[in-house]
């Protein structure tokens, strides 16, 4: 079977779809389209470093229902849900946060966007209310939302479902992989891990996954201009200096991409005991790795892994 890869910077990383298919190229190229423009889609709705976002214009809004678009509904709504599960360690209303550590960079642009709003330091999860039958968001307390550990793996799960009706395909953006059916030599896909301290290697390499996401949050990815050793996943409950064993990585398995992007991250900022919990008791299974390289997997993990590099 023939095969076609094609790329697009989205979404602040390297977007890269690949589809195996019989088809013509011109048929598949159709489709990869249609998934890169749902990408587009997603980051217009979601994006904190668009002034003109409806994320941006929703966070101006304090004590009155805001009308949203779908996919910012979407990924709202499953950030709150996964604050609920994580008492607050996981939230969407961290955005004033990430940009004081100067994460509020346009990647396109290289602009700086600093917000100019109200914002509330004890406001939480809490105060986003939700109105699914209306699709309405109502902000109780003034905050800026970030919803990034979710709006990829909304963009990937949107993304593949167009893409079905292949015999294989490959969604890869930037650590959130969603696979599906066999690779262009008709065998299943093997995913690489990156290696937490030398990032151009993989320290392992997962196979017997199809139809499922495995989503990589790593303190390697992206580190604060103004603070070498801040990374972006900021841990709102935790003081940045009370040093424990650091988690370096967190690979999570599940059958949809937004569930493996936020549970990745979540584990992440819980750390090896209470993240393998978390994942264990979502019945998930994953992979944390440690500053140290130690590892710790979920009961089941093992079954996916095809080979530890060292």
């Amino acid at each position: 079977m023939r095969h076609r890869v094609e790329s697009e910077l989205c979404m602040g990383t390297t977007v890269t779809i690949h589809v195996v298919s019989s088809e013509t190229d011109s048929i598949v190229a159709r489709y990869i389209d249609s998934a890169f423009a749902l990408f587009r889609e997603v980051e217009q709705q979601c994006s904190r470093f668009d002034p003109d976002s409806p994320l941006r214009q929703l966070s101006h809004t304090v004590g009155k229902p805001v009308q949203v678009p779908e996919h910012l509904f979407n990924a709202v709504n499953f950030a709150v849900a996964m604050a609920a599960i994580t008492d607050g360690v996981f939230t969407p209303t961290i955005g004033r946060n990430m940009e004081e550590h100067g994460f509020n960079r346009n990647y396109i642009t290289g602009e700086t966007v600093s917000w100019t709003g109200l914002v509330n330091t004890d406001a939480n999860y809490q105060d986003i209310i939700l109105n699914e039958e209306q699709r309405t968001i109502t902000l109780m307390r003034p905050l800026l939302l970030d919803v990034g550990a979710v709006a990829k793996g909304l963009a990937v799960d949107l993304a593949a479902r167009t893409l079905m009706n292949f015999p294989g395909f490959s969604i890869d953006a930037g650590g959130d992989v969603f696979v599906h059916g066999v690779d262009e030599d008709e065998k299943p896909w093997r995913l690489g891990i990156k290696h937490p301290l030398h990032p151009d290697d993989s320290i392992c390499s997962l196979h017997a996954i199809n139809d499922a996401a495995v989503c990589t949050s790593g303190s390697y990815y992206r580190i604060s201009p103004s603070n070498p050793r801040v990374h972006h996943l900021l841990n709102p409950m935790k003081n940045r200096d009370d040093k424990g064993p650091e988690t370096v990585s967190c690979t999570v398995i599940a059958p949809y991409a937004m569930m493996a992007d936020a549970f990745s991250t979540a584990a992440f900022l819980l750390g090896k005991g209470q993240g393998i919990d978390l994942l264990e008791q979502n019945g998930l299974n994953g992979l944390i790795i440690t500053s140290g390289l130690e590892t710790y997997l979920t009961d089941k993990m093992e079954d996916f892994i095809y080979e530890f590099y060292k």
